[in-house]
């Protein structure tokens, strides 16, 4: 008994670094998870401007362009940190369309932090109820996608972009 209580974390230590091996040489990267709509069609949405009520934007409306996709908040700091970065960007690759989907954040604070900041979006959608992010798989902020001329999603990032990522993963998909 006393020999099995001995052995039984040495068999758990073992158990998990094999885990974190096999990981590590499978090349996954814990903050960068798949997602499950590479490569397929982006979900269907409608989505009101932030600037103009009456105006919608309809995911149908996206083909044929290439289009980059981020959800940020006015209140997420690591999208504060990735916001710059949209206007290099968009002048580097100005065929690109930005949406921009403020998701669960108050309007106010939405207009406020893209008139400090300034607006790198092409259009700016509402999320309130996170009804979009959902469809996309969003699971935190930022989260950012792109779209080819077929409405196919060919990228997505966690977390903010870096200058790197843009240089490495974006710019070679034009």
């Amino acid at each position: 008994m006393n020999r099995a209580i001995l052995i039984t974390p040495l068999i758990v230590l073992i158990a998990i670094c094999l885990f974190f091996l096999i990981f590590i040489l499978l090349g996954k990267n814990p903050n960068n998870p798949p997602s499950a709509l590479l490569n397929k069609n982006l979900p269907d949405f409608s989505s009101i401007n932030l600037y103009n009520n009456q105006e919608t934007l309809l995911s149908d409306s996206l083909e044929g362009n290439y289009t980059l996709i981020n959800f940020f908040a006015s209140w997420c700091t690591p999208c504060r940190a990735e916001h710059h970065l949209f206007f290099e960007i968009q002048k580097e690759i100005p065929e690109l369309f930005i949406l921009g989907f403020s998701h669960k954040d108050d309007l106010g604070d939405s207009k406020k932090y893209l008139e400090e900041e300034g607006n790198p979006y092409s259009f700016v959608g509402i999320d309130s109820d996170g009804k979009i992010a959902f469809d996309f798989g969003v699971f935190g902020l930022p989260e950012t996608f792109i779209t080819n001329k077929n409405g196919e999603i060919i990228f997505k990032h966690t977390g903010p972009l870096t200058k790197k990522i843009i240089k490495d993963e974006i710019a070679i998909l034009f």
